[in-house]
């Protein structure tokens, strides 16, 4: 397919223990061969020491793919700023791995953030376009989500956690350096910060998602659910309290080798 090059899109995958990721890897890319602006796709392998996800995600050769990782686990959070930091695009979208969100989404968040001229575009699981299936301890974390972001965040969203967003780089920009979740609360903590720097133009699109696990295990549940929570918590203290996301803070910003970019330590 002939692209236009007026925009450039970066798709970021964070990966974990993902033993389908060869197949994956080809779905998606297979996906946006279609899309009609030019592409890469940033693999970010989240624990290289952890199994052979790392190994098998190098196995698939193809054109603007670039596989990444470091040696230990640090969280999805660490992983989605590791690989936007080394995103070329004008558009940078990020797709779990695992393929129980449908990476065909992505085309249609490109046509919602072009329509509605946005900074953000979130996949909702609560939109009425949205085809979702997912267990009960998924819906817990979801609408606990939904509520903190609402009346504590003032994000005016159905849901901030499905694991499907498209960012003008712009937006990035400004909002990388200044976060700090590494795992749960990500989601929360970028599209809040997003928006207390001004990009208000945040808006939804459906998804089409299957969770293949029917659920975790109680204690797993729990331990998310009470995670999810304690970061969350923590996202608001910063944000409301402390003024941690604010731009005077920018004088404790330094440069991180790894992340390979400035961050906020103060």
């Amino acid at each position: 397919m002939k692209k236009n090059s007026k925009h450039f899109l970066s798709v970021v995958i964070p990966a974990y223990k993902e033993k389908n990721i060869i197949s994956d890897l080809i779905t998606i890319y297979g996906v946006l061969e279609k899309i009609r602006y030019p592409f890469e796709v940033i693999v970010v392998v989240d624990g290289i020491n952890v199994d052979d996800t790392y190994a098998l995600a190098k196995r698939v050769k193809r054109k603007h793919l670039a596989i990444h990782g470091y040696p230990t686990n640090h969280g999805k959070g660490y992983a989605l700023r590791y690989g936007m930091a080394r995103a070329k695009g004008d558009y940078i979208a990020f797709i779990d791995a695992g393929m129980e969100i449908d990476p065909n989404g992505i085309s249609l968040l490109i046509e919602h953030l072009e329509w509605y001229n946005a900074d953000i575009i979130v996949a909702s699981k609560y939109h009425p376009a949205s085809q979702v299936k997912y267990p009960l301890d998924r819906k817990i974390v979801s609408f606990m989500g939904h509520i903190f972001a609402k009346y504590f965040l003032n994000l005016n969203l159905t849901d901030t956690q499905a694991g499907l967003k498209l960012f003008k780089s712009k937006v990035l920009k400004k909002v990388l350096p200044r976060l700090l979740v590494k795992n749960y609360a990500i989601d929360l903590e970028m599209l809040s910060v997003a928006k207390h720097l001004g990009f208000n133009k945040i808006y939804e699109a459906p998804v089409k998602l299957r969770y293949s696990i029917s659920s975790l295990n109680h204690a797993a549940g729990l331990k998310v659910i009470f995670n999810s929570f304690k970061d969350a918590l923590a996202v608001f203290y910063r944000l409301k309290i402390l003024r941690y996301y604010d731009d005077q803070n920018q004088r404790r910003w330094v440069y991180d080798p790894e992340l390979a970019m400035r961050i906020n330590v103060g």
